[in-house]
């Protein structure tokens, strides 16, 4: 059993360094065969970008420009998100801590439904689905759920995406408080009408504080991990990384 280092961070970060920061977690974990679990926010609110995403020739960049929109390309694949009203969850450890890309999407959101219902939130897994190519259908993360991602009625409230490097994966994605996924639609090149996203505070009819959310996450993982370690000291603040170069951000 892994021991396992619970990192929250409820005071925002900018994108590239919350993906610097998610990066350094995975080069750790592979490094060290430690479990890390963290939870934190974005400040600015900021789009992000898939790892092989086509955003060049899907996204506005000249609209993005002019409303002065924050922009990132996460190391994970999968589509855009636009980060604003959430909680943000990470997990990096050992491949062997859950299996195959698809054991671990549903082990980790597994974890994350127990927590939502413990909220009062009636949290199911969605069923598995033939996979989607990056170039078809809307831009959109949340526009349609994956097999195993979390849905409420129906709709899709927890956006995740995965990478595997070494010994070890990053898997995070997103916990929508409130708001919308509008932004992506809005400059987009091609404008879908599929909105497939909830949010706590539509399904409870509440707002719902980010301290609430990763308190039940952190209390869930927890529950079924009973070996907990230190958390570690917050890598340096990662300015200058890759996650800052527009030629990285726009490579595709």
């Amino acid at each position: 059993m892994i021991g396992w280092h619970l990192v929250l961070e409820p005071e925002g970060l900018s994108g590239p360094e919350n993906m610097a920061l998610d990066e350094a977690l995975l080069v750790e974990a592979d490094r060290t065969g430690a479990g890390y679990l963290r939870l934190y926010r974005w400040e600015p609110a900021c789009l992000s970008f898939g790892r092989n995403e086509a955003a060049a020739q899907r996204y506005d960049r000249a609209a993005i420009e002019r409303r002065g929109i924050a922009v990132v390309r996460r190391p994970t694949g999968g589509r855009a998100v636009w980060h604003e009203h959430e909680v943000t969850y990470a997990v990096a450890a050992p491949v062997a801590a859950f299996g195959s890309l698809r054991d671990t999407y549903r082990a980790i959101h597994a974890r994350l439904a127990a927590a939502l219902r413990a909220l009062g939130v009636h949290a199911t897994l969605a069923p598995r689905r033939p996979p989607v190519r990056p170039s078809a259908g809307p831009p959109s993360c949340f526009a349609t759920p994956a097999g195993g991602e979390i849905l409420v009625s129906g709709r899709k409230l927890v956006g995740s995406a995965q990478v595997r490097r070494g010994a070890a994966f990053l898997q995070h994605g997103s916990i929508l408080l409130d708001g919308s996924q509008a932004m992506v639609n809005a400059v987009s090149r091609q404008p879908s009408a599929i909105s497939g996203a909830t949010t706590l505070r539509e399904v409870l009819g509440r707002p719902v504080r980010f301290e609430e959310v990763a308190q039940a996450v952190a209390g869930a993982w927890g529950s079924t991990t009973p070996q907990t370690a230190r958390p570690p000291d917050r890598p340096p603040r990662p300015l200058g990384t890759a996650f800052l170069d527009p030629a990285w951000t726009w490579r595709r």
